[in-house]
């Protein structure tokens, strides 16, 4: 049914609760996954604060580092089963991130958890599911996931 899906994790436990669900929807079919981790590139300064460029650059490299193992244990894992799995990184707004990566490689699915903030919360924290939902133009699927 789908050939591509994009699948947006951030290195949570309530993340991947969209995995077992993903690995139904590819079961006995070619589709192809794609695992997908954005780093923001948040830095935040106060005025006249000075920034050591090297240690920002270490911190960001250990990030991707930690990143990549984390995303190649997902391929893997679907590897493993027979599933066509990729994983990508990507550095930015993570509701921007994750649309222009669904454009760039065809998605024609995002499937990612979300963490159920609701009314003012939601405004506070933002919302990476609320935003995708609003702004993609492709089918996506929402699984809700719970703190233990």
């Amino acid at each position: 049914m789908y050939k591509t899906i994009l699948v947006p994790v951030d290195g949570s436990k309530r993340a991947e609760v969209i995995l077992s669900h993903v690995e139904h929807l590819v079961k006995d079919n070619n589709t192809k996954v794609i695992f997908l981790k954005v780093e923001e590139e948040a830095l935040l300064l106060e005025r006249d604060e000075v920034v050591n460029i090297e240690k920002y650059r270490e911190a960001h490299a250990a990030r991707i580092e930690i990143s990549n193992a984390y995303l190649n244990t997902l391929k893997d894992k679907f590897l493993g089963q027979g599933i066509n799995a990729v994983t990508q990184i990507v550095s930015g707004s993570v509701v921007k991130a994750i649309l222009s990566v669904a454009a760039e490689t065809g998605a024609d699915l995002i499937a990612l958890a979300t963490h159920g903030f609701g009314g003012l919360a939601r405004v506070s924290y933002g919302s990476v599911a609320a935003g995708v939902l609003q702004a993609a133009r492709i089918p996506i699927l929402l699984i809700r996931s719970f703190p233990d």
